[in-house]
């Protein structure tokens, strides 16, 4: 016989959107991008998704702070109750875009800035969108620190290559570049 099905095991998604929004709002970790004050943090995660990469760092350098940052509120409240309960105090999560950065964030207070998997907008009208375009190179350039640096980590071969390219377009320095992801 079939497992019986109870009606009230499906959520409708904008409520569980709804929720979620509710856990991000609730969480003392978060933020939206006008409630922040720009302030020098050590270590950026742009277009963090779950930010379960910065947590694990957060949770392994006690002395720097951290900021995990994407443009769905949704999804980074994953990252921001795993952080509270690991009780870490050095990471904070904005709901933020991209190009909102630079007000977010003191000048050249930054020694790491991540791009892990950002999305790759395979359309070439959609290029200025990707994390690498010139307009975001410049955003990172202000706020990166003397020694700071740049880290990019994608599973898209092209847009990884397209990224590569826009780095040495403008100027940037690459000290170590590897196309195998998982080494």
């Amino acid at each position: 016989m079939a497992d019986t099905v109870n009606p009230n095991d499906f959520v409708i998604s904008r409520k569980r959107k709804q929720y979620r929004f509710a856990l991000f709002h609730n969480n003392p970790l978060c933020f939206q991008s006008e409630e922040w004050t720009k302030r020098s943090v050590d270590v950026v995660e742009l277009g963090a998704g779950t930010a379960l990469f910065s947590v694990e760092l957060a949770s392994r350098y006690p002395e720097k702070e951290f900021v995990a940052i994407d443009v769905k509120a949704d999804r980074l409240q994953k990252g921001a109750y795993e952080a509270v309960a690991r009780k870490l105090e050095n990471i904070s999560f904005i709901r933020a875009r991209a190009d909102q950065l630079d007000q977010l964030v003191s000048a050249h207070s930054v020694t790491s800035l991540w791009l892990t998997f950002p999305d790759p907008f395979p359309r070439n009208r959609s290029a200025n969108r990707r994390m690498t375009h010139p307009k975001f190179l410049s955003i990172y350039k202000k706020l990166l620190s003397p020694e700071g640096s740049l880290l990019l980590k994608h599973d898209n071969q092209d847009f990884f290559e397209w990224g590569i390219k826009q780095l040495i377009n403008e100027k940037w320095k690459i000290i170590e570049q590897s196309s195998g992801l998982h080494k």
